[in-house]
C-alpha cells in the first residue's frame, strides 16, 4: 500500500533519527520508493530544517536530539547519464570535462550517442534512465541550438534532474526552465570582431557552416559590428541557401571571400570552423589572396588551428570547462555538494581568443 506523503515524511525522519545518516539511494530502496519521490520528500524536510542533505545523503541535523551523524558517504553509486551527438571533435573535451568532474565526486558517467538522428535523443535518454541513471546531461540535436515550438518537450517532463549542455531554449518554452551550461558563442564572435577592428579592419565578413553554433555566431557578429560602427558587409550566400555538400560549401565560401577582397569590400573574415579555415586558406592563396596581407582570418574553434601551415588565430570555447560545470551542477541537484543551488541556473562560459599569425597581429604563441 502506498504511503501518504505525511506517512512517508514520518518514516524518513524516523530512520534518519535512528541512524544519523543514510544514502538517499539506500533510503529509497528500504522504503520501497522511487529515488525521485524520495528526493522531493527530503528537499521538503530539509527546507523545514528537519534534516540536512549533502553529498548524496540525508543527515540528522547537528544539534538536534538523536545520535551523532555518521560520516557522510561519497557519491559512490550515483550514475550520471550523458546524451551527446558524438564523442568526436568538439564534444570530446565536453565529455572529458564531465567525466572528470563526475568521477572526482565518486560517481559514474554513462554515455548515450544520438548521432544527430531524429528522436534518438529521447530514446538514448530513456535508455540511460532505465539502466539506472540518477540524472541527465543533455545535448539534444536541435538544428539551431534551441528547440522549435513543440520540440523537445520530453526533456522538461523528466522526473530526474536534467542539465542542458551547449543548448538553450527561448523564453517561454518549457525547456527554458531547465538548468543549462553553454559556451557563449555570441560573445566569442564579438571578441573576434573587436580584435580585428582593433587591428584597423572596418569591413569584416562572417563565413560559417550551418550548425547549432551558427545562429549565436551571427548574433554576436552582428551586435559587435553595430556597436563598433563598422561597415556592413554582404552576408554569405550560405546564410539564405545552406550547402548540401562540403564541396559546395567550400566553393561558394571561396567565391564569397574572393569577390569581397577583389571589390575592396572585405579585409578580414571570421571562419567557422578552424578545419574549414585550414581548407580555405590554401585555396584563397591559389586565387591570389594573401593571408593575412589581403585578408586577415580568425577561425572559430581551436581544435587544430595551431597546426595549420599558417597558424590560425582562433576563438577557443572552453569545452572542458562547460562539461565540468554542467556535471557539477547536476551533481549538486543530486545532493552531492555541501549546498545545492536553490534556484535554477543558466551558466555561460566565455571563450578565449588565441592570437597567432593569420590575423596579421604579432603571434602570441601557439
Amino acid at each position: 500500500m502506498r504511503l501518504h506523503v505525511d506517512q512517508r515524511h514520518e518514516r524518513v525522519l524516523q530512520l534518519v533519527r535512528e541512524r544519523g545518516s543514510l544514502r538517499v539511494a539506500e533510503l529509497a530502496e528500504e522504503l520501497g520508493m522511487s529515488a525521485v519521490t524520495l528526493r522531493r520528500d527530503v528537499e521538503t524536510l530539509a527546507a523545514q530544517g528537519l534534516v540536512e542533505r549533502l553529498h548524496g545523503a540525508v543527515v540528522w541535523p547537528s544539534g538536534a536530539s538523536g545520535p551523532a551523524p555518521a560520516a557522510v558517504p561519497s557519491a559512490e553509486g550515483l550514475v550520471v547519464g550523458m546524451v551527446v551527438p558524438t564523442t568526436e571533435y568538439y564534444y570530446a573535451d565536453v565529455v572529458r570535462g564531465a567525466r572528470e568532474a563526475v568521477e572526482a565526486a565518486g560517481a559514474r558517467l554513462t554515455i548515450g550517442l544520438s548521432r544527430y538522428l531524429p528522436d534518438e535523443d529521447e530514446a538514448q535518454a530513456r535508455r540511460l534512465l532505465s539502466t539506472g541513471a540518477d540524472g541527465l546531461l543533455l545535448t539534444p540535436s536541435w538544428e539551431r541550438g534551441h528547440p522549435e515550438p513543440g520540440e523537445g518537450l520530453w526533456a522538461a517532463e523528466q522526473e530526474t534532474p536534467v542539465v542542458l549542455v551547449e543548448r538553450w531554449a527561448p523564453l517561454g518554452h518549457p525547456v527554458a526552465g531547465l538548468d543549462r551550461v553553454r559556451s557563449d558563442h555570441a560573445h566569442g564572435a564579438a571578441e573576434a570582431v573587436a580584435h580585428l577592428a582593433g587591428l584597423g579592419h572596418r569591413s569584416i565578413a562572417l563565413a560559417v557552416q550551418e550548425s547549432p553554433t551558427a545562429p549565436r555566431l551571427r548574433a554576436g557578429y552582428a551586435a559587435a559590428v553595430a556597436a563598433l560602427g563598422l561597415s556592413p558587409v554582404a552576408a554569405s550566400p550560405l546564410q539564405d541557401a545552406p550547402s548540401r555538400s562540403e564541396a559546395d560549401r567550400f566553393e561558394r565560401t571561396l567565391e564569397y571571400l574572393c569577390e569581397g577582397v577583389a571589390g575592396g569590400d572585405v579585409t578580414a573574415a571570421i571562419v567557422h570552423s578552424d578545419a574549414d579555415a585550414i581548407v580555405l586558406i590554401p585555396r584563397l592563396q591559389a586565387r591570389g589572396v594573401r593571408v593575412p596581407e589581403d585578408l586577415a582570418v580568425i577561425a572559430y574553434d581551436d581544435e587544430v588551428a595551431s597546426l595549420a601551415d599558417l597558424p590560425l588565430t582562433a576563438v577557443a570555447p572552453d569545452k572542458h570547462a562547460v562539461g565540468a560545470a554542467a556535471a557539477k551542477l547536476l551533481l549538486s541537484r543530486l545532493g552531492v555538494s555541501d549546498e545545492g543551488p536553490a534556484a535554477r541556473r543558466h551558466l555561460d562560459v566565455l571563450p578565449s581568443l588565441r592570437v597567432r599569425v593569420s590575423c596579421g597581429a604579432a603571434a602570441a604563441g601557439a
